[in-house]
């Protein structure tokens, strides 16, 4: 325990993350803060992610109860499939209907503990779990909304009011143009689709917003300066960070240690100092086979060194994917693995000098703790606006993209690659980055930024125990 905030009266908070280890991962990282401070965290998921997990640290076991609610079978949901990273991207509303299956556990779970001693005093339910407020809501438990992701992507789409409209146009500003015509068309779909489960992501957004007392933001203003003040005007509640949670720079978080794993990091100290370009798209997103194939094609042509963590698509080989004669003329310089990688280790490696990623928030944040520029190929949900803003501060170029159907071709991700690592204007982009690393991988203000939300949890605590249940 800190001792610096023992004298704090301990809370108890409900940690419930979507199901998703770029939600997951973090939000543990958070309980264990939050232990750290003499708070008790129930971390509610389900049994294979629980148990996929890295284990608690030893000395804050005690603090942190994983609670684990069994995920309902749903006839086309593959068995064992808890995970989005374990479901096709097609069968990813089926994986929604069977979460909403737990919204009986998880009251269940919240009756018991409100009966109990261990009353919850806050829950903190990501923004797909609308029935997790509604119930915080019912049983007069404040829930506050956790948004894992930039907060100056969502503040750019908030309307301008007459106090902050120099602060949104600045961001606005910073993103270039406009989304292009095949990210708007995927947005619709993804977001305002109702499909199996009924409930459509913005509606569940939407909910859980309503019905919390607070927004948490996984951010802090020293690297998104304005945001937060847009987003309080505009949600008419306070929006508050809980840091960037950047894993720790030896990779231990989720990281196993086994024989494939040393392949991998023996090959890098193999490799000249700043000299290989990370490629990782993350373990959600889709790709076809012919677009993974011009992506080889182009890493090629670039003509530099490369580590690929490439995810195939389902039912697809990975030899049908890569280029004939792909291996033969790269493996001096390259290595393709398709098995999980650890990201965070290969990243703290001195011979990384790049990244070349889907630019989903987890992974921008990882990418800039090791002052990394970026090549950025973004896919779906935010990764499009994360893009656009990272290129408009030069921290990286963006793979160039059909504007209709949003293919790519070798030669625009030879140009992105060879941009940032081998021309002139990369020098621009490692310094920009390098400047961001001094904040992302600053641990005093990530402490700073985690003791300043709990103080917001504390004291709207105090005030609701001191109003006789009037507090807002």
């Amino acid at each position: 325990m800190d001792d610096a905030h023992s004298s704090q009266s301990p809370l108890h908070v409900v940690i419930f993350p979507w199901l998703a280890f770029g939600h997951l991962l973090p939000c543990l990282d958070l309980a264990e803060r939050l232990a750290a401070r003499g708070h008790r965290v129930s971390f509610v998921s389900t049994p294979r992610n629980l148990a996929r997990l890295p284990p608690v640290r030893p000395e804050l076991a005690e603090l942190v109860d994983l609670v684990a609610l069994p995920l309902p079978r749903v006839d086309g949901l593959p068995d064992g499939a808890e995970a989005t990273s374990d479901v096709p991207f097609d069968k990813f509303e089926l994986h929604r209907k069977a979460f909403d299956g737990l919204a009986a556990p998880f009251s269940a779970f919240l009756d018991t503990a409100c009966a109990g001693g261990k009353r919850p005093d806050w829950v903190l339910a990501d923004l797909m779990h609308h029935w997790v407020s509604l119930a915080s809501q019912e049983r007069g438990v404040p829930c506050a909304m956790i948004l894992p992701c930039s907060a100056a992507v969502v503040a750019s789409s908030a309307p301008p009011t007459e106090s902050s409209a120099d602060q949104r146009e600045a961001i606005v500003r910073s993103m270039g143009t406009a989304a292009p015509s095949f990210e708007a068309k995927r947005a619709t779909e993804e977001f305002a689709t109702e499909g199996a489960s009924g409930v459509s992501i913005m509606t569940r957004y939407s909910l859980t917003l309503q019905r919390s007392k607070l927004v948490a933001m996984r951010s802090c203003p020293e690297l998104e300066p304005g945001a937060f003040t847009i987003l309080t005007r505009f949600y008419g509640k306070p929006v508050v960070p809980f840091g960037l949670l950047p894993p720790r720079p030896d990779g231990a978080r989720g990281v196993s240690k086994n024989g494939k794993h040393d392949a991998i990091m023996q090959w890098l100290d193999a490799q000249p100092a700043k000299s290989v370009v990370y490629v990782a798209l993350g373990s959600e997103a889709p790709m076809s086979a012919d677009l993974l194939r011009e992506l080889a094609h182009g890493l090629d042509l670039a003509g530099t060194r490369f580590l690929w963590a490439m995810r195939k698509p389902a039912g697809v080989d990975a030899d049908s994917v890569l280029p004939a004669g792909f291996l033969g003329r790269t493996g001096e310089r390259g290595l393709v693995t398709t098995r999980w990688a650890p990201q965070v280790s290969i990243l703290a490696h001195a011979a990384v000098c790049a990244f070349l990623t889907h630019c989903g928030w987890g992974s921008v944040v990882e990418g800039l703790q090791f002052g990394h520029p970026l090549i950025m190929l973004p896919i779906l949900g935010d990764q499009g606006p994360n893009a656009r803003i990272l290129e408009g501060r030069k921290l990286g170029v963006a793979v160039p993209r059909n504007d209709e159907d949003g293919s790519f071709d070798r030669g625009g991700v030879a140009g992105a690659v060879r941009a940032v690592v081998v021309e002139e204007e990369g020098k621009t982009f490692f310094a920009n980055a390098r400047k961001l690393q001094e904040i992302v991988a600053d641990r005093e203000r990530e402490e700073r930024c985690i003791d300043e939300f709990v103080q917001h949890l504390t004291s709207w605590n105090e005030l609701k125990n001191n109003s006789d249940g009037q507090y807002p």
